[in-house]
C-alpha cells in the first residue's frame, strides 16, 4: 500500500517535469498537490528522534545470556555489534556477530523513527532463521523504550509476539532484554544482552 502510493506520487512528479522541462515554467500546483507534497517533505525528513538514533553509533562488545527453560541458569556468549546511519540518517543499521548455542551466528536489524505514526520501529533477521520479525514500540528522551515484535514461530507455524526493553545505564551500556511465552504460555524471560561502546 505505502509503496504503491510512493509510486502514484513519483509517476505524478514525472508528468509535471514533463511541462516544466518542455517550457522552463513551473506547473501551477493545486492546494491539493501542494499539501500532498508537503506531508510527504515532512514525513520523509529526520527529526530530533533520528538524532537520538544516531547518537547509538558505534562498535560494541555484547554479553549474550539465554534462557532455554524458565528458571534454568542461562547460557552465555560474546559477540559485537557495530551500529551506523543509513538513508540520509533516517534508519540505523546494526550487525551483529556471535555464537549461539555452540554455532557461528549473525543478525541484522533496522531500527528507525516514523514520523507519521509517531513510533519507533524495528526489523530483525538473522542466520538461524529465513523469517523477519517486526516490531514497533515507544522511547523516552532517555532512550528508555519498550517494544512488541511478531516473528512466525517454526514450530507452531504460527504468529509469536515478543515483548522487548532497551535501557542505558550510561552513556556508552545498553541492555536490551526480551521476554516471550514459555512452555505454560506464561511470558518468561527468554534473552538479555550487554551493549558495550568501544572507546
Amino acid at each position: 500500500m505505502q509503496r504503491t502510493t510512493l509510486l502514484s506520487v513519483a509517476v505524478s512528479a514525472l508528468l509535471l517535469a514533463g511541462p516544466v522541462l518542455a517550457q522552463d515554467t513551473p506547473p501551477a500546483m493545486t492546494p491539493e498537490m501542494q499539501a500532498m507534497m508537503e506531508a510527504y517533505q515532512k514525513a520523509g525528513t529526520p527529526g530530533l528522534e533520528h538524532g537520538k538514533l544516531a547518537s547509538m553509533a558505534g562498535t560494541y562488545d555484547l554479553v549474550v545470556k539465554s534462557w532455554h527453560a524458565p528458571g534454568a541458569p542461562p547460557s552465555t556468549d560474546a559477540g559485537t555489534a557495530t551500529r551506523r546511519m543509513i538513508l540520509g540518517n533516517r534508519v540505523m543499521l546494526e550487525e551483529v556477530t556471535s555464537q549461539m548455542m555452540g554455532q557461528p551466528f549473525s543478525g541484522q536489524g533496522l531500527h528507525g523513527f516514523d514520523n507519521v505514526t509517531g513510533k519507533h520501529w524495528g526489523t530483525w533477521n538473522d542466520s538461524m532463521s529465513t523469517g523477519l520479525m517486526v516490531s514497533e514500540g515507544t522511547c523516552d528522551a532517555q532512550l528508555t523504550c519498550t517494544y512488541t515484535g511478531t516473528h512466525n514461530d517454526p514450530v507452531t507455524k504460527k504468529p509469536q509476539s515478543s515483548r522487548m526493553t532497551t535501557r542505558w545505564t550510561d552513556k556508552n551500556t545498553e541492555v536490551f532484554e526480551m521476554y516471550g511465552p514459555g512452555p505454560d504460555g506464561k511470558e518468561t524471560k527468554m534473552m538479555e544482552i550487554t551493549y558495550t561502546r568501544r572507546p
